[in-house]
């Protein structure tokens, strides 16, 4: 099993980490980058052996035929981790496609 990760969601992992700073959620920059690299590094060990769920029809515009999985960082934050699964001589392969939190998109889960 491999995942692989879009570009246009590794250049929000780089953008995540100056807003979360930017924001307050973060006294320090530092802080910020391992929080996210925390987020990231969780997503490539474990997507493929986390609970999926079929993603519902609002998250077609990322891809049709799609899964999510929920990754809990806090209690007050869950990051949605939406990708689609394929197979290719034999690997199974989990392309992130679109990543989230709840304080984004709830309403449509």
């Amino acid at each position: 099993m491999q995942v692989i990760i879009l570009a246009n969601v590794l250049e929000y992992f780089d953008n995540l980490v100056t807003l979360l700073y930017e924001k307050n959620y973060f006294g320090f920059e530092e802080t910020a980058l391992d929080y996210v690299t925390e987020l990231y590094d969780d997503i490539i060990a474990t997507l493929p052996i986390r609970t999926r769920k079929q993603a519902p029809a609002y998250f077609n515009k990322y891809g049709k035929g799609m899964y999510y999985a929920v990754f809990q960082k806090n209690k007050q934050t869950q990051w949605y981790v939406f990708f689609k699964m394929y197979r290719k001589a034999e690997e199974l392969y989990f392309q992130v496609r679109y990543i989230t939190n709840n304080h984004t998109v709830a309403q449509y889960l």
